[in-house]
């Protein structure tokens, strides 16, 4: 049963990412492209989780929470770049 729920979740998932990639390339403005690349990483998240508990092993756990850091602090950096014209002053 907890297979077809995690299958049942990566396709969720997976199609929560193909409408994020749509929204990135077809985005209207830039902030609904940073928003769309910050949803992006959370969907990449929770399928690292679920791949996690897929298999068994709680190294999917620490590779979610380096990307989770990578993914916030690359989405401070855009914003940034976008309002100020650099990302270090």
């Amino acid at each position: 049963m907890i297979t077809a729920a995690l299958v049942f979740a990566f396709g969720c998932y997976g199609l929560g990412l193909l409408f994020n990639l749509w929204r990135i390339v077809n985005g209207p403005n830039s902030a609904d492209r940073i928003l769309a690349l910050d949803t992006m990483v959370i969907n990449i998240i929770a399928l690292l989780i679920l791949y996690g508990i897929l298999r068994g092993t709680a190294v999917y756990y620490e590779v979610s929470m380096l990307v989770a850091m990578v993914g916030f602090v690359s989405t401070v950096a855009y914003s940034r770049f976008l309002l100020r014209g650099d990302v270090i002053e």
